[in-house]
């Protein structure tokens, strides 16, 4: 069994180097271990730390793509390099990487898929009182809206099995972590969540420059996949929220029309139909919206069956080239393979 840890880096120099000495060199159960970052148009020398340090892949991003895409563009390169498990970690030394066998136990057991880790929230020191409250809050809309019960949602310390990530697709460009879980939840993947420890801070959170940009960003991301998976029960909620202010304003017109002052009233008429038709129309978009969604469901199970089939037959010829005593190159940039750099 081959384990990937994949690490997103941008302009991470002085920490990544922190980060890959304390990563795992072997754990029960896996046979192989190999490191893999993703460098995200990083415009320092990011990329040469971890040549240096011996990492086995790095996917260069050319210009910076954001947290969402350079994760995705790192499971495909695991993918493709013939990994069965998948451990995303932080540049910034941010989890205690020994936790990292407590996050690909229960998947080498056969227990489960996706593997979450979870941090000690309110023990963490460096945390606002305010950025705790929100953590807890974002982590229940996300189980709200996944039916799961994942107790730190926003958490990117966290393994995937081959299955898992082959089914995997992420849309906003914001981050991987809220998104994905709703996903999974919605498609039945076997998810569950362990304990983890977190290291002391060395550099603030690049994610957002403001509390209020943290919380914005995060609503929509929760609100958009949803919406992508329970289209009719969100947009019937819209819907029903201006009917039932149309009706109500309706009833209040008539209260007045049989008592005989129903001509003094007709601006209530008249937003009264205009919201129940609104209303109605919101409900009809929830029917399309919900017969396109059964559609993306179709075209996902296509996806993984092609991506099952160029992903494995890339991992076959891997295999190929290492049994056959060539030494194949591994230091991928930009889609190209490169010599390694130790």
């Amino acid at each position: 069994m081959k384990l990937i840890i994949q690490i997103p880096c941008y302009n991470e120099a002085e920490t990544l180097e922190i980060a890959l000495n304390d990563l795992p060199k072997q754990i029960e159960g896996i046979d192989e271990i190999e490191y893999l970052i993703i460098n995200d148009g990083s415009k320092d020398n990011t990329v040469e730390v971890a040549r240096r340090w011996g990492v086995h892949y790095v996917v260069d991003l050319k210009r910076n793509k954001g947290l969402a895409k350079g994760f995705m563009a790192g499971l495909d390169a695991c993918l493709r390099n013939g990994a069965d498990i998948i451990v995303n970690t932080d540049a910034d030394n941010q989890y205690c990487a020994d936790d990292i066998e407590k996050l690909v136990r229960p998947i080498i057991e056969g227990k489960t898929d996706i593997v979450i880790g979870e941090r000690p929230v309110d023990d963490t020191e460096h945390w606002s009182p305010l950025k705790k409250r929100l953590q807890h809050l974002g982590s229940w809309v996300v189980r709200k809206a996944s039916r799961s019960d994942i107790p730190d949602a926003p958490s990117g310390f966290r393994a995937y099995s081959r299955e898992a990530a082959m089914r995997l697709n992420v849309v906003n460009e914001y981050t991987y972590t809220l998104e994905t879980i709703v996903q999974a939840g919605r498609s039945k993947i076997p998810m569950e969540s362990v304990p983890i420890r977190t290291n002391a801070e060395l550099r603030p959170s690049r994610l957002f420059n403001s509390m209020f940009g943290y919380v914005k960003k995060s609503m929509l991301t929760i609100l958009r996949a949803f919406m992508m998976y329970r289209p009719l029960m969100v947009f019937s909620i819209i819907g029903s929220i201006f009917f039932l202010l149309g009706f109500g304003i309706g009833i209040r017109f008539l209260v007045f029309y049989f008592n005989g002052s129903g001509a003094g009233h007709m601006q209530s008429l008249i937003l009264a139909s205009t919201l129940m038709l609104l209303g109605f129309q919101t409900f009809i978009v929830g029917l399309e919206a919900d017969i396109i969604s059964a559609n993306r469901k179709i075209l996902e199970d296509v996806q993984y069956h092609v991506r099952k089939l160029d992903y494995d037959k890339d991992a076959e010829n891997k295999r190929k080239e290492d049994g056959s005593g060539s030494q194949p190159e591994k230091q991928v940039v930009s889609g190209k393979k490169k010599k390694h750099g130790k």
